[in-house]
């Protein structure tokens, strides 16, 4: 069995990658070498982030992704590379499964799959934000030397912009929960069931997968936090905003297809984000079973601690963020 000790994370810096990075640490112990990939950019932008990786063990490798060289040196002495880039960079995963196919040090890669099961059933393959994922799996299973693992998550529950817990500025009426104006937009009657993955799971979950190397070998590992609707997800925001009852309103499953034929039609950025929600809203996210079981059944958050984290981001942004990392 090929352990997954020697750790390089892409994207270590984003949206999800910090949440992983944040978790691997939580057991770096249990690691020969953590290690991060990032531009000259974000060493500038984000100095502060990056000194604190330093100095809890964190090497900190600099280059760009579109160097050859720059891949195949950060490759050195790694055997396990975890990807959380955005979505702007995941046709180029092709480029870096391809530089890790052949380096015999390197046997493991996760590409950028948390979120949405872009091989849920018959009619995923022809979703358009699955396409460049779709490609993505299909040569890593070529690979002659690499093994891979797809973690698929489900939408994240948390409050930050854009995700399911927020208010969604910019596509209100495609579901949202605004805690400042206590007004909330459910999806068909409120009670379609959907199951999420905190963005704080994705990275237990991540770090569950790279410790139990067998049983995730070559898989795509189902997990979750919890399942629910849009109705108890409301009822829990209520609750912990004082009580009172907020404002709502409904979009039904067909004003959602609407709403997401315009979106592409008009070149509209939130038309993926529109597909994604449709997807979330009628099964997409629903199995008989999950695989946390798999990876250990590690700790997960509920509903309720995944509303009162989603209430402090949104009412006191980035920062509030940062602290729950720590």
């Amino acid at each position: 069995m090929n352990a997954c000790k020697r750790v390089l994370v892409f994207g270590a810096t984003g949206l999800i990658g910090r949440h992983i990075v944040r978790q691997i640490l939580t057991r770096k112990d249990d690691f020969d070498r953590i290690a991060i990939f990032t531009s000259p950019d974000t060493v500038r932008s984000k100095a502060e982030e990056i000194k604190q990786l330093k100095n809890e063990g964190v090497e900190v490798l600099v280059g760009s992704l579109t160097d050859e060289a720059d891949v195949r040196k950060a490759y050195q002495d790694i055997d396990t590379v975890v990807s959380a880039v955005g979505r702007n960079m995941i046709v180029h995963q092709i480029e870096l499964i391809r530089l890790a196919d052949e380096t015999p040090n390197v046997h493991r890669f996760f590409p950028s799959e948390y979120g949405t099961d872009i091989e849920h059933n018959r009619d995923s393959s022809g979703e358009k934000p699955h396409q460049n994922k779709l490609k993505v799996r299909s040569f890593i299973r070529s690979c002659r030397n690499l093994d891979h693992t797809f973690l698929v998550t489900g939408p994240y529950a948390d409050g930050d912009p854009g995700l399911y817990l927020s208010p969604n500025y910019g596509a209100v009426r495609t579901g949202s929960f605004d805690v400042r104006t206590k007004t909330a937009v459910l999806l068909e009657s409120g009670d379609l069931n959907i199951a999420f993955t905190t963005m704080c799971d994705v990275g237990k979950l991540l770090l569950a997968a790279l410790t139990h190397p067998e049983a995730s070998r070559n898989k795509a590992l189902r997990v979750k936090s919890f399942t629910t609707t849009d109705g108890k997800i409301l009822e829990e925001f209520e609750k912990q905003t004082g009580g009172e009852k907020w404002q709502v309103s409904y979009t039904s499953i067909e004003e959602l297809r609407k709403l997401e034929k315009k979106a592409w039609a008009t070149g509209d950025h939130q038309a993926t984000l529109i597909t994604l929600r449709r997807i979330w809203a009628t099964g997409g996210t629903l199995y008989h079973e999950w695989d946390n079981k798999l990876i250990g059944e590690p700790a997960v958050q509920t509903l309720a601690e995944a509303v009162a984290t989603a209430i402090d981001v949104q009412l006191h942004g980035e920062q509030e963020m940062k602290r729950k990392l720590v």
